[in-house]
């Protein structure tokens, strides 16, 4: 069967979809449009079953695109998602409101599951659900209590699904009205439903005296004052364990990659394939695992903050902060997503109903600092900022990074009020939202999560860098037929000849570097790069990581590979080595910072640019981005530099 898995926001859907799929997972869109489908396998006795987890919803009625797809793939039997039977995951500590949105799917006729989730907090509220009740106002439905985060409940699940039960034979109010776009029609259906759910008192609730964790709680977490504070102090800490529980792991691989070149520099035959694969493979390979660890914490502290509910409580108190900026509480989340990658931060605008709030938020999405920027970062900020503590506790390091995540957030609200004052608008936008109660973070969902983010950037990230190294290497070792004559000079000069082997093998690869169909590429725009403090092998690395950020960590370590013949020290020791034209380091201070405030606001993603593009329906919106965050990025660097050197 073809199985929908529908329910409210925050009652646990995931958890059930995890719960029942495990690892059998995977991420793509629903046909035809740009909402972001989940979708597995359950394996029941003897077979195997489609499941598909919507987007979380209120109502049948849609007020975004998510919930038009699931208008869509639920009323329409035509739809490639229409579903066999539902899993309806309600929230059982909130179920009256979670069943209007029940009543409406009921009303369609097709086979359905109510699943009573979270039933440990109904249970701890002393609520007493009437299951016979349920079952009298709705016959002919299946229902079962499960704590999804436990696993309470699969054999169950399993079970029913098992059975194939036929659809309800009666209605609730009647499907008649179920896509009507009549606002007056559908507040009277809303309001006919919630008083028959309510009138049929499903839930008494014994008398407690026990206090109320999650308000007790959120009288801290969203003070207009503290609330802002503590959120800073997360960020801060998200920053300082990326840099300081990291740098093991992160050493560790990189020696692994090191050896790994060395061994096959020295084992495989002498030629063409050898140095491909030991000072091209290898090197781009390496360049996009060794980032792994930094990575992997981030996802899992945005993760960790999604699954305890905390990362509900950013959005509400974050809503007075943006409106004053052109977007509303929603915006958060697209922003905080594309501190992970822009392309999810993109398309979960999605969930923006009004137009202008939306299309401004995709287009200052990618000044927020992306996992794809770490790598940059983390290279550039070891190879200039040193490795002290301030007070002996705050790592420096953290706090540049932490100081350039700032600086993208800052310039993402700037180009907001632009946008704001820009755009116009036909009517005040509003953002209704509930706060999920407080719980212990699942770990299995939060290491799901982090797996197949981490997966996600190994492979779509990890084929680009790779791809692009063996391009490099390419670049590197060919060129022009001028190139020979100019080694042949070389080696009769008086500098060469009297040099010392050692010396001579530099000299040799650098006439050799510079000569290639890679050197001239990158002399090229060296004068443009010139101002900013940029050499022809950094203009390289610029020119490539178009593709996407990160490639360009591995276009310095192929360059730096191919132009020192084969050496594989650590790269950070290279470019620490490297010398400008005027004997003066070349990654100095001003240098490094020139790049790090480069890549702040560089869009410097092809990806991203046509997620806009597509998003946005037009080209117009995603080249305006472009030149827009360009122009940013090369005022910021050409000023960064000439006020530090």
């Amino acid at each position: 069967m073809k199985i929908a898995l529908i329910g409210n926001p925050n009652t646990g859907k995931s958890s059930v979809f995890n719960m029942l799929t495990g690892l059998r997972q995977q991420v793509g869109n629903f046909p035809g449009v740009t909402v972001e489908l989940r979708q597995g396998t359950i394996q029941t006795t003897n077979e195997t079953h489609q499941i598909l987890d919507f987007p979380g919803t209120y109502s049948i009625f849609p007020r975004s695109n998510e919930e038009a797809v699931v208008q869509e793939a639920l009323c329409n039997p035509a739809d490639p998602s229409h579903p066999e039977l539902i899993l309806f995951v309600a929230d059982a500590a909130q179920l009256e409101r979670n069943l209007l949105f029940f009543s409406q799917v009921y009303d369609l006729g097709i086979p359905v599951i109510l699943l009573l989730n979270m039933w440990d907090r109904a249970m701890a509220k002393s609520f007493q659900i009437d299951i016979d009740k349920i079952h009298a106002l709705f016959p002919g439905i299946s229902v079962i209590q499960t704590n999804a985060r436990v696993k309470l409940g699969k054999e169950r699940i399993l079970t029913e699904l098992a059975q194939k039960n036929l659809a309800p034979s009666t209605t609730f109010i009647g499907p008649e009205n179920l896509q009507t776009k009549d606002q007056d029609i559908q507040q009277a259906d809303a309001n006919l439903r919630l008083e028959k759910i309510r009138n049929a008192k499903l839930i008494a609730q014994k008398k407690t005296d026990q206090p109320n964790f999650s308000v007790k709680l959120d009288q801290m977490l969203t003070h207009p004052i503290w609330g802002y504070g503590i959120f800073a102090v997360m960020l801060l800490l998200l920053f300082q364990l990326i840099f300081t529980f990291a740098a093991i792991p992160m050493d560790f691989i990189d020696e692994q990659f090191v050896h790994l070149s060395n061994y096959a520099s020295n084992q495989l035959p002498k030629g063409l394939l050898t140095n491909l694969i030991s000072q091209g493979l290898i090197p781009g390979i390496g360049g996009v695992l060794v980032f792994v660890p930094q990575i992997a914490i981030l996802f899992f502290f945005i993760a960790l903050l999604e699954e305890t509910g905390y990362l509900s409580r950013v959005v509400f108190i974050m809503d007075r902060l943006m409106r004053p900026f052109g977007l509303n509480g929603k915006s958060v989340v697209p922003l905080l997503s594309s501190v992970a990658c822009a392309i999810p931060g993109v398309m979960s605008a999605r969930t923006i109903a009004d137009p202008k709030e939306r299309l401004i938020t995709i287009l200052v999405a990618p000044f927020m600092s992306c996992s794809a920027r770490i790598p940059v970062y983390t290279l550039l900020i070891s190879l200039v900022i040193p490795k002290t503590y301030l007070f002996g506790i705050f790592n420096l390091q953290g706090l540049v990074l932490f100081g350039l995540y700032a600086l993208g957030i800052l310039f993402a609200l700037l180009t907001a009020i632009i946008l704001n004052i820009l755009l116009k608008k036909e009517k005040k936008g509003f953002h209704i939202m509930e706060l999920p109660e407080y719980k212990a973070p699942r770990l299995t969902n939060v290491g799901i999560t982090v797996l197949e983010k981490v997966r996600l950037f190994v492979t779509d990230a990890g084929k680009i860098i790779v791809a692009i190294s063996i391009l490099l290497w390419a670049l590197a070792t060919f060129g022009p037929n001028s190139r020979e004559q100019q080694l042949a000079q070389l080696k009769s000069s008086k500098q060469y000849k009297e040099a010392s082997a050692a010396k001579q093998q530099e000299l040799y690869a650098a006439a050799s570097l510079s000569g290639s169909y890679m050197g001239h590429l990158g002399k090229s725009i060296e004068p443009v790069i010139q101002p900013l403090g940029y050499d022809w092998k950094i203009g390289i690395s610029l020119l490539t990581s178009f593709a996407a950020r990160e490639v360009f960590v591995g276009s310095l370590a192929t360059i730096y590979a191919v132009g020192e013949s084969g050496s594989n020290e650590r790269l950070i020791n290279k470019l620490r080595e490297e010398k400008a034209p005027n004997g003066q380091p070349m990654f100095s201070l001003a240098t490094g910072m020139s790049l790090l405030i480069f890549y702040v606001f560089a869009m410097q993603c092809m990806a991203t640019l046509a997620v806009v593009k597509r998003e946005t329906n037009t080209w117009k919106w995603p080249l305006i981005q472009l030149a827009f965050m360009g122009l940013i990025a090369y005022l910021g660097a050409f000023c960064t530099f000439q006020i530090l050197s």
